[in-house]
């Protein structure tokens, strides 16, 4: 028999895809992607990895094709990533109890990936989280805006990436943002429901948890407003032992709140007046640089370990060091054509630089969403100190330039 077959649901071109892949070869594994576009994963096919093209939300189908794996390969595990939305992971956990593998509940993974239902199950726990309430059509995003009072985040009630989150600071941008939501123009993959949330203001940070443990707590930063574009991330943040302490007490109450705790948790904070309030609970991991970063910074391959544990093997999350790591998204400063894009290989040579990855080839057309998609690349450096690493870091990015040339000036439309 050939050696087992580690499934991964989808994939992940700018995030962890390539990660997961190379860690289940690393283990042993013969990692064998299932997509409903195998060809949209750049990394399959430079990798020689095995893709098979099947209905990704069609439970039965995925079932009938994993049987059919077993029966040749032997399934040691199954995971997956997330699209524009979060239920793969609820996927993952119903074909792992389908399979009496490992696996995350689907149950506590589909409650936490409707962000009100989330909402709803965190107050009725006592967590602190920004006021909000749920809307249908432009009427309720109006009234909510009102109670809540202005400004407001506007964003979808399933979702990931900061696709359709906006900060609308007066009526004019809620009635535009609301608008654009339900216009069409805005993909979603349920019924349209609007999420109106407080504004809580105050600096932002993360918390990447494995089981019940907080392995690390992240800061970052965002790009201009009205959108949430993350530019910069930091690990460890920046915080007393109070502070991280109470992050870390807030994290564990949001799992027993929402019945999650097996496996990887990310959860999405800022810092208030009132201290640490929830922004978002994620029942999985981070998305790059977040696993990078914890690595770099303690030692512990969080990718590896959650492949362990997938495979039913024991995690070892003990930390090997403490050093300081961040990473400097490279974002595009308008849209157009990428011309050309040059310094990255330069970039890379400074001492202390890790990874510099760029998402875009030259001639793409850029065209800005306010999300994740505004990513060109990433660079990414790690030393024994925070101020080492900052230097190092805005030494390198200086080092890289780009030109975009506005489509009007290229007679587009």
């Amino acid at each position: 028999m050939a050696s087992r077959a580690f499934i991964l649901v989808e994939g992940n071109s700018r995030g962890n895809g390539l990660r997961y892949l190379q860690a289940a070869r690393r283990l042993g594994l013969h990692p064998i992607t299932l997509s409903t576009d195998p060809a949209q994963y750049d990394y399959l096919a430079a990798e020689g990895s095995e893709a098979i093209r099947v209905d990704t939300d069609n439970v039965d189908a995925l079932i009938r094709e994993c049987s059919q794996l077993r029966a040749t390969h032997g399934i040691a595990g199954i995971s997956g990533f997330a699209r524009v939305d979060e239920t793969v992971y609820a996927t993952v956990g119903k074909l792992c109890r389908h399979f009496n593998l490992p696996g995350p509940n689907p149950a506590s993974v589909e409650r936490c990936s409707d962000k009100f239902t989330q909402r709803q199950l965190l107050a009725e726990a006592g967590v602190p989280m920004p006021a909000y309430r749920l809307a249908a059509n432009g009427t309720d995003v109006e009234s909510s805006a009102a109670e809540i009072g202005l400004p407001v985040i506007v964003k979808p009630a399933v979702g990931s990436g900061s696709c359709g989150v906006r900060l609308c600071r007066n009526v004019d941008e809620l009635a535009e943002h609301t608008a654009y939501l339900l216009s069409g123009q805005h993909i979603w993959r349920s019924s349209p429901r609007i999420l109106v949330e407080e504004f809580a203001q105050g600096p932002y940070y993360c918390a990447e948890i494995m089981g019940n443990e907080v392995m690390g707590i992240t800061a970052a930063d965002f790009g201009p407003p009205p959108h949430f574009v993350f530019r910069e991330w930091t690990c460890p943040a920046r915080l007393t032992d109070d502070e991280h302490e109470r992050i870390a007490d807030v994290s564990l109450s949001c799992l027993r709140a929402l019945g999650l705790g097996w496996g990887p948790t990310c959860i999405e904070f800022r810092w208030t007046n009132r201290g640490p309030v929830v922004i978002e609970v994620n029942p999985r991991l981070g998305g790059t640089p977040d696993p990078q970063l914890v690595q770099l910074a303690y030692g512990v391959d969080l990718i590896t370990e959650h492949v362990k544990l997938v495979i039913g093997e024991k995690w070892d999350l003990r930390r090997r060091h403490s050093h300081a790591a961040a990473a400097r998204l490279l974002i595009a400063d308008r849209d157009g054509t990428l011309d050309w894009v040059e310094g990255d290989s330069r970039a890379a040579a400074v001492p202390g630089v890790v990874e510099v990855k760029l998402y875009v080839e030259p001639k793409t057309p850029i065209v800005r969403k306010g999300d994740y998609r505004d990513w060109i690349g990433h660079v990414i450096a790690a030393s024994p100190s925070l101020a080492q690493t900052e230097a190092i870091l805005q030494c390198a990015v200086n080092l890289i330039n780009w030109s975009i040339t506005p489509f009007s000036a290229l007679g587009e439309e």
